[in-house]
């Protein structure tokens, strides 16, 4: 679906800036690829390069804000800052002529997050609900997503490996089949890459991310 022109709560602008850059390949074109696969139509502007090593994008979905975090954390030598709030419209044809306060804590979050934990920050303007130990929405879900990054952050090649295998076939005796390993080693290395955790991680994350945007989940 295309979210284009349709009014959030709270839009999502998720900023990420290459670690490192000037030491390193330049890594924007094969993160633009990534990201346009993963998120797609689910943004309202598509990924682009904003300044030097760093891209942004915008979303009013949460789902897809989960899936870029983890398909950042995947590509590795990311920060990533995600700002919430409102947007100018109409929307521009390219984020880097939009503007708003959601732009605003989407710089604040990605400076922010070169020290933070899992190099993650979540930044919103606006009310937000309190809880009962006066926690926002926003300071939960951005707890979720930094868990969600340092556990998936640990796996290796060959835990991504099976996960995409798993995931393709959807059976772990194909899986095995395809990997030319038995059914135990699969779910061995799926338990070590920690699969079925990410899976209820990434599902909190988005519920958690979609109270802090107002929006139905």
């Amino acid at each position: 679906m295309t979210m284009k022109g349709q009014d959030f709560t709270l839009w999502a602008v998720v900023t990420a800036d290459q670690r490192n850059s000037r030491r390193a390949a330049d890594r924007v074109p094969a993160a633009l690829s990534t990201l346009d696969a993963v998120a797609g139509d689910r943004l309202a502007l598509p990924f682009e390069r904003t300044a030097g090593d760093e891209i942004q994008a915008l979303t009013g979905d949460p789902g897809a804000v989960v899936d870029i975090i983890l398909a950042l954390t995947r590509l590795d030598d990311w920060h990533v800052g995600i700002g919430l709030g409102p947007v100018d419209q109409p929307l521009p044809d390219s984020t880097r002529a939009a503007r708003g306060a959601a732009y605003l804590a989407a710089r604040t979050a990605v400076d922010e997050a070169r020290v933070a934990p899992s190099n993650l920050r979540l930044v919103a303007t606006g009310l937000v609900g309190a809880g009962p130990y006066g926690e926002t929405a926003v300071r939960r879900a951005e707890a979720a997503l930094v868990m969600l990054r340092a556990l998936v952050g640990r796996r290796t090649a060959q835990g991504w490996e099976v996960i995409d295998m798993l995931d393709a076939t959807g059976s772990g005796k194909l899986a095995a089949q395809r990997l030319g390993v038995s059914p135990s080693a699969v779910s061995q290395r799926a338990a070590r890459a920690a699969r079925a955790e990410a899976r209820l991680g990434a599902e909190l994350a988005r519920s958690l991310l979609a109270e802090a945007m107002g929006v139905a989940w």
